[in-house]
C-alpha cells in the first residue's frame, strides 16, 4: 500500500505541475502561452522575462514528468522547491498566508510535501527504484529543500539585477539622446544667427 499511496501522490503532483508547465509553454488548459508567461515575468522584475518565461514552463512540466515516474526524483523536487519558492518570494509572500487573499499556504503545503517525498523516497512503483537508484533521509531532504531555496533566491536576485541594469541604460540612452538634441539645438541656432548676420 505503500508503494500505492506514493504513486498516487506523484501523479497527482507531478502531474498538476505538468499542468502548470504546459500552460506556460504552451498556452494549454487556459494558460498564457509563452508571451502571456513573459509579459508576468517582466513585471515581476524576473529578466530577462523571455528566458524566465521559459525555464519556469521546462522546470514545471519537466520536474513534474520525472515526480510522476519517480525518476532522480530529488532533482524533480529541487526544481519543484525552486518555482514554489520563487512564487513566495515574488507574488503571495506579501499577502500573508491565506490563500483568500492570495497567500502562500498552498505554496507551502507543496514544498513540505515534497521534503516528506525525499525524506520517505519515491516508493517501490518508480523508475528509482527500479534501477536501484531510490535514496531518502532526512539529510537528502533537508539538502533539497536548501537547493531549492538557494536556486529561487539565485533566479531572483539576478533576475532583479537584470532588470534595473537594463532600466538605467534606459535612462542613460535617453540622457545621450537628450544631450545630442541640445548640442544640435545649439548648433542650428548658431546657423540661424550666422545667416542672419550676413543679411
Amino acid at each position: 500500500m505503500v508503494g500505492i499511496a506514493k504513486l498516487a501522490f506523484r501523479v497527482v503532483l507531478g502531474g498538476l505541475f505538468i499542468g502548470h508547465g504546459t500552460q506556460k509553454l504552451f498556452g494549454w488548459f487556459g494558460g498564457g502561452g509563452l508571451d502571456g508567461t513573459e509579459k508576468m515575468m517582466d513585471h515581476l522584475d524576473l529578466h530577462p522575462p523571455r528566458r524566465n518565461a521559459v525555464l519556469s514552463g521546462v522546470t514545471e512540466a519537466g520536474c513534474g514528468a520525472l515526480l510522476v515516474a519517480g525518476a532522480a526524483t530529488p532533482l524533480a523536487a529541487t526544481g519543484l522547491v525552486a518555482t514554489m519558492a520563487t512564487a513566495i518570494r515574488t507574488v503571495h509572500g506579501k499577502n500573508g498566508p491565506w490563500n483568500a487573499n492570495r497567500g502562500w499556504e498552498f505554496n507551502a503545503v507543496i514544498i513540505a510535501a515534497l521534503g516528506m517525498l525525499v525524506e520517505g523516497g519515491p516508493g517501490k512503483l518508480s523508475v528509482d527504484a527500479v534501477v536501484g537508484r531510490a535514496r531518502g533521509g532526512t539529510g537528502l531532504a533537508i539538502g533539497v529543500l536548501v537547493a531549492g531555496a538557494a536556486a529561487s533566491t539565485a533566479v531572483v536576485e539576478l533576475g532583479r539585477w537584470v532588470a534595473r541594469r537594463d532600466a538605467a541604460r534606459v535612462v542613460a540612452d535617453a540622457a545621450d539622446e537628450s544631450t545630442a538634441d541640445e548640442a544640435n539645438s545649439k548648433d542650428d541656432s548658431k546657423i540661424d544667427s550666422s545667416l542672419a548676420t550676413k543679411r
